[in-house]
């Protein structure tokens, strides 16, 4: 059915994610995945009742995983874990990417390989149909065991902890799940832990953003073509000959997007005069963003279809692995270098901006687009904000990645600080949006 989406059936694109996420797409376990859910599951029962040391069910974790749990206390861990992570801050994480994140997380725990019981996905899965959105703090998470934090927020929603949005009414979890018939549930060894560890909110952001970022750039070339327009350019710079000779599939596609958009048009020049760069030089500058935006699209599937938990448990084996599969490396370097393509976006806004307001180079226009530039300011506070917008994105460029720090009684030694990356480049995008 076009209006329900099952996890399991076949890897997750970007635009399912997108279609639960905003269009609230019903999502259901596909046939036979909740035999895999319970294999995984039986297998790690299997090793505990063989006496095996395991992290995060019979251990402390993190700094703390030396200390061997009695049994009685394993499952009092799960639920501590949420209490001692429910200190982020900030403003919330928009909705869409809280929705997102509890996708990306029944999607992993379909794989079988985090050893959860088919009942809390289910719950997940409940959770997400009655559209109760848990209230996630954007700050907290260093992307290193994942997103622990924000992931808390979520997982402590389903024990009736902390807030919840419904129908844009915030009120406390526990009244969010009694209004949608539902009880707080209780975490069986390992389930805690399995729903913090990964990289599920940050990869939740990539793939919105993925989205989003394509349709700002577009926005964008087609202000270019209507600056091309308004100067009266020469439309040669995007004749397809010249960028077959480059080759780039980016800049070939960005030329045949404005070419497209000036089709037909009365104003644009066939002569050779040359126009600014702004104009002239749009696919060759803007074709890397289109590149990389269009080339994000297997890193952020592969990372929406992975096991991305510690430990992992093979469903068909048995085999225990203790690794480090949470590590937001991938992620947070593929949104750190978008911060670099916003800000090359943002560059290109003002710069057009610049050149069609001034009346030096606008090819006629009145100064600041007013007729009575002595009396109106016509888009002289336009200008301000677009170039404020510009210098924020600026700002936020620079790559989150490379200011790891130790943490957690150097357990967590280098961190991805994905989290950060995705905040940054999330804010960053909806400058160059209000450009």
């Amino acid at each position: 059915m076009a209006d329900r989406l099952e996890v399991g059936a076949r890897a997750l694109t970007i635009e399912d994610v997108e279609r639960v996420a905003r269009q609230g797409t019903e999502v259901r376990l596909a046939q036979g995945g909740g035999a895999r859910i319970a294999k995984g599951r039986q297998r790690l029962e299997e090793c505990l009742a063989r006496g095996e040391r395991i992290y995060g069910v019979n251990t402390g974790v993190g700094g703390n995983q030396g200390f061997t749990l009695a049994p009685e206390d394993m499952e009092r861990l799960q639920h501590n874990l949420m209490r001692h992570l429910s200190c982020a801050t900030g403003e919330p994480l928009p909705s869409d990417v809280v929705r997102s994140a509890i996708l990306l997380r029944i999607a992993t725990f379909a794989l079988g390989a985090s050893a959860v019981r088919p009942e809390l996905v289910e719950r997940l899965i409940a959770v997400l149909n009655r559209a109760i959105t848990p209230v996630v703090p954007r700050y907290g998470s260093v992307g290193a065991s994942g997103d622990l934090m924000p992931s808390a927020y979520i997982a402590r929603l389903l024990v009736g902890m902390g807030e919840a949005d419904v129908a844009g009414r915030r009120m406390p979890a526990s009244a969010a799940l009694e209004a949608a018939g539902l009880t707080p549930m209780r975490f069986a060894p390992k389930e805690g832990l399995a729903l913090l560890n990964g990289t599920t909110v940050m990869t939740a952001v990539a793939a919105l953003m993925q989205i989003d970022a394509i349709r700002v750039l577009r926005a964008l070339l087609g202000a270019v073509a209507l600056s091309a327009e308004a100067l009266e350019a020469p439309a040669q710079p995007f004749e397809p000959w010249v960028h077959e000779q480059k080759g780039h599939p980016g800049q070939i596609a960005v030329a045949a997007f404005i070419r497209e958009a000036l089709a037909d048009s009365q104003s644009v020049k066939a002569s050779r005069h040359q126009s600014g760069y702004s104009l002239r030089c749009a696919p060759q500058g803007l074709g890397p963003a289109w590149e990389a935006f269009e080339d994000a699209r297997p890193v952020i599937e592969r990372e929406i279809n992975s096991a991305n938990d510690n430990p992992l448990v093979d469903p068909d084996t048995g085999a225990l692995y203790q690794a480090g599969n949470f590590y937001g490396g991938h992620i947070a370097r593929l949104l750190d270098t978008w911060k670099l393509d916003f800000a090359v976006m943002a560059n290109w806004a003002n710069a057009l901006m610049a050149v069609v307001v001034d009346p030096r180079f606008n090819s006629g226009l009145p100064a600041n687009l007013t007729p009575e530039p002595g009396v109106n300011c016509g888009f002289k506070g336009m200008q301000l904000s677009v170039t404020s917008l510009a210098c924020a994105v600026r700002q936020m460029a620079g790559p989150s990645g490379i200011h790891s720090l130790p943490t957690e009684e150097y357990n967590e030694d280098v961190v991805s600080l994905g989290m950060h990356a995705a905040v940054t480049a999330m804010d960053a995008l909806e400058c160059v949006r209000n450009e």
